[in-house]
Order: structure tokens, then sequence, then C-alpha cells
């Protein structure tokens, strides 16, 4: 199976047919607010994780997902189109 061709392009290649994709779909103005609504985030991911999960177990983290799909916090129900 030949891999996509977005595996042989180099990262200002992939930059540039992203931004050439979204200004011919929405246009430069859409694309510019499409864009903005993204950024890298605040603090650190890694060590936020490492703190809220020390000491939980994998079969205590999979009992509470468990648990939560059972009673329906946090499960999405999904949206029907017409």
């Amino acid at each position: 199976m030949k891999p996509p061709r977005s595996h042989r392009l180099s990262d200002y290649q992939i930059r540039k047919e992203g931004w050439e994709a979204l200004t011919e779909r929405l246009g430069v103005s859409g694309a510019i607010r499409f864009l903005m609504q993204y950024d890298s985030g605040r603090g650190d991911y890694t060590r936020e994780r490492a703190e809220i999960l020390a000491g939980l177990s994998f079969e205590d983290a999979l009992a509470g997902i468990r648990a939560a799909s059972r009673s329906g916090r946090g499960a999405r129900k999904k949206k029907r189109h017409r």
C-alpha cells in the first residue's frame, strides 16, 4: 500500500499546502479565523498529568472510566444529522 502523499512532503510543503487548502475553502479571513482558534496552550502538561495521576494504578483508572461510562458521565451522545 502506498503511503499518503502527506508523508512525502516536507514540513514547509505541508504548511504551504494546508494554507492553500484553507484559503481555497474558507477564504483568507476565514483561514486566519480558523488558525487563531489554536494556540500552544499554557503550563506543563507532562508535569501536571504526572501529578494528577500519581499513585493511580491502571486498574483504578480503568475502573473509574467504566463507572463513568455506566453512569453516563462523560459519555458523549452522537447528534443525529437530519
